[in-house]
């Protein structure tokens, strides 16, 4: 449904500007008909009282009947004199004027004079404004610009989606594929190992053995992170902390120990600190952060301190920190795109994926913390 609905919305205002712009034009092409049809009455009644050769009474009621026309077409008047004093209004937007001489005439001269120029006859001044449908003609091409422009704006925004959805099946059905692909020779390997164990009797090939099973057993698990590419996420109770602990563990074992030594170091929690979401996507995303700062002390030596602590709002921080050399700032916007890496060998995944995971499969946040040396990344997640 949030794939098809910016779509929906774009046909929707689509329809509703074409309805709109179809009924506004009808309505002002009435409005021109009456206002044709107004002035030629007025008209035809200004030649009868010409033609009329009875008197002045004549003039004098075509003038009236001319007045009466044009207060009806709603056109805002005030009429002055030499002084500037009104003598004479129709069609003001007051509900009650007690009187020409009211303050609120005076000021309304100025707003008729903003739209329009006085007209000077004699010894008066004819102030006049706008029609109503003058009014619309000036604001309402903007509001359908508006309009317009919010409609091809969602319309990019569709295509936009569109494309990156389609984008994020492909890269599920890749990934599901390769978990695929995975599980045929991670069998025969198991298979293999477990005849080797029964054919070794050296101390060193049973290690061996050993870690090559702690290794398939490792592969396996990222066969099935593959797997979970695509589906929803669980909902699962997740330590955090027995989780971070597994994770600086694992990687404790296979940094380097001799030359360049990395260290990892890690500050659990008192108690237990769960949170609802799926332990294996979120370990996933720890371990692409860990594995970034352990690449950046490659070749220099370091220490990463992974810590788990409460945050505030009853949420959970996870903190990974290096003392590496940091991120320049001009990078700092751009660490968590897709393909952005500063290393000669690198992807630029890593830090990706674990912000999808921790943002759009568990709503929390992964984000840089301040730090005074190296850097540091902060995965909030809430209970």
């Amino acid at each position: 449904m949030s794939r098809t609905a910016p779509v929906v919305l774009m046909a929707a205002g689509l329809t509703l500007l074409l309805g709109w712009y179809i009924f506004y034009t009808r309505d002002v092409v009435t409005q021109l008909q009456l206002e044709a049809r107004s002035e030629g009455v007025m008209y035809a009644r200004v030649w009868r009282a010409l033609s009329d050769t009875s008197g002045e009474a004549a003039a004098t009621a075509a003038l009236l009947d001319l007045s009466r026309h044009i207060r009806e077409k709603g056109v805002p008047v005030i009429v002055t004199d030499a002084e500037g004093n009104p003598t004479a209004a129709a069609n003001l937007p007051f509900d009650t004027l007690p009187s020409i001489t009211d303050p609120r005439v005076r000021e309304y001269i100025a707003l008729l004079d903003a739209q329009n120029q006085p007209v000077v006859a004699a010894d008066q001044a004819v102030h006049y404004g706008n029609t109503v449908l003058v009014r619309g003609l000036r604001v309402i091409p903007l509001v359908q610009t508006l309009f317009i422009v919010l409609v091809v704006g969602a319309g990019i925004y569709a295509v936009r989606q569109h494309g990156r959805a389609e984008r994020e099946r492909t890269w599920a059905g890749m990934a599901r594929e390769a978990a695929h692909q995975l599980g045929t020779p991670l069998t025969s390997i198991s298979g293999w190992l477990e005849l080797m164990a029964e054919h070794s009797g050296d101390p060193l090939t049973s290690t061996a053995i050993s870690h090559m099973h702690g290794d398939l057993e490792r592969l396996e698990r990222v066969a099935h992170r593959f797997e979970r590419i695509g589906h929803p996420p669980r909902t699962d109770d997740v330590d955090v902390g027995a989780l971070a602990g597994r994770v600086s563990q694992y990687f404790r074992q296979r940094v380097p120990t001799l030359a360049h030594t990395v260290k990892i170091t890690f500050n659990g929690p008192e108690h237990p600190l769960i949170v609802r979401g799926d332990s294996v996507l979120l370990e996933w995303a720890l371990e692409a952060v860990v594995k970034n700062a352990i690449d950046v002390l490659a070749g220099r030596g370091g220490t990463v301190a992974i810590s788990v602590a409460p945050a505030a709002g009853d949420a959970v921080r996870i903190r990974v920190s290096d003392d590496g050399p940091g991120i320049a700032r001009e990078h700092r916007s751009k660490v968590f795109e897709a393909g952005f890496t500063t290393k000669e060998q690198g992807w630029g995944v890593g830090l990706s994926l674990a912000k999808r995971i921790v943002e759009r499969n568990h709503r929390g946040r992964l984000q840089l913390a301040p730090s005074d040396r190296g850097a540091s990344f902060d995965i909030i997640l809430t209970r």
